[in-house]
């Protein structure tokens, strides 16, 4: 039978107040008021416009910002401006900081050419969630041997995508990834289903690490450093994806009563895995989706974000593109990973995220290493956001 065909039960159920089945009205009671045959939907109030004027005192911490507190935003702007000087938007803000005195004061830089804009979430709430990622460093080599046998994958031949913006403008962020099976193009494969094929696959691993969670929190970051057997090390960028939603194992383990929601940290999961060995692969799985990485060289402040330039450890965060313009200056009032340490920072839009989605929501930048990683699987805090914009421009 088609699937078109199954219709769920609570469809069924709902049809007559949805216009599916017609019905008929029922008359009203003598001396009752007169009834309707479906329940009334009620009126959703409009959603709030995502960015709403606000001024500088509206920032918390802006009066105590420095020029040494600015100064790494300052240079990751004019960085930023290759790419955004070229739009009109940003073009006279760009050149203005080519040209200025970067040891003058920068705070009064800022609030002459920028002006602030807080973001608001479509139900008029102005928190929304933060939280942390970082780039590993994972121990490996170039080839595989007894302490190195997890695989590193580049993009797979047989991996197929398709830009269904090239047909429909209207979906143009949208990519379908698949493979040729037959004539058809179906899904590619889940992780579950690549880890039976990795045997007959090592051939094409462009790398070998020691650690399989490791490399997965890794694959979760989408790059990282390799620390080669040699003491060299290599950086893996993102390349591409399977095509499969992300799911989270913490979550996975919550699911399956094995971890609390506190415990489900980077670190409880590793402590999960270290008592439970022979369900790893489990664990794993329950997660279909797979990064295939690219090697790139180990330079810059940190990898590639998604305009291509360095992150700033610290300094930048991956967002949401559909709301806060990437390079954008943002400033962001949140709290340090466990705590209520106030954390109020200009950072710079230059990443972002599959799990990155929403108005009020940001993903922060800790660095390299096993203490960014900590601070990073920590962080889940709530804060706000303030896009800093040009003053000649006004969001729509």
């Amino acid at each position: 039978m088609s699937r078109s065909l199954l219709i769920p039960l609570s469809v069924l159920l709902l049809s007559a107040c949805s216009g599916l089945v017609p019905k008929a009205p029922v008359p009203p009671q003598a001396g009752s008021a007169p009834t309707c045959p479906c329940p009334v939907e009620p009126v959703k109030p409009p959603a709030e416009k995502p960015h709403q004027e606000a001024r500088w005192t509206d920032l918390p911490g802006w009066d105590s910002a420095s020029t040494e507190d600015l100064l790494p935003i300052f240079d990751g702007f004019v960085s930023t401006c290759r790419s955004l000087g070229k739009q009109d938007t940003w073009s006279a803000t760009c050149a203005a900081a080519r040209s200025a005195d970067k040891g003058g004061n920068l705070k009064a830089w800022f609030e002459t050419n920028f002006q602030p804009w807080q973001l608001v979430n479509p139900d008029g709430s102005r928190s929304g969630t933060i939280t942390g990622y970082y780039e590993p460093v994972v121990k490996g080599s170039r080839q595989k041997s007894a302490g190195a046998s997890v695989p590193v994958f580049g993009t797979p031949s047989d991996l197929i995508t398709v830009d269904l913006g090239d047909l429909y403008p209207e979906i143009k962020s949208l990519r379908l990834r698949g493979r040729v099976e037959g004539r058809k193009l179906v899904p590619y494969y889940s992780r579950a289903e690549w880890a039976k094929q990795e045997a007959r696959r090592q051939g094409d691993a462009i790398l070998w690490v020691e650690d399989p969670i490791d490399f997965f929190f890794l694959q979760i970051q989408g790059s990282g450093q390799v620390q080669l057997d040699d003491g060299s090390r290599t950086r893996i960028g993102y390349a591409d994806q399977n095509g499969h939603p992300y799911r989270s194992i913490g979550k996975w383990l919550i699911d399956q009563g094995e971890l609390k929601a506190e415990q489900a940290s980077m670190q409880g999961i590793r402590g999960w895995v270290k008592t439970h060995p022979l369900r790893m692969q489990e664990l794993l799985n329950a997660n279909p989706s797979m990064v295939f990485f690219r090697e790139l060289p180990v330079e810059g402040s940190g990898p590639p974000g998604a305009m291509g330039l360095p992150m700033i450890p610290e300094r930048s965060i991956a967002v949401d593109p559909k709301t806060t313009p990437l390079g954008a200056p943002v400033w962001l009032a949140t709290t340090r990973p466990l705590s209520e340490t106030p954390l109020n920072r200009l950072m710079l839009a230059m990443d972002t995220g599959g799990a990155i989605r929403g108005v009020v929501r940001a993903d922060f930048y800790w660095g390299s290493g096993s203490e960014a990683g900590d601070n990073a699987g920590r962080m889940r805090q709530k804060g706000q956001m303030w896009i800093l914009f040009p003053r000649s421009y006004a969001p729509k």
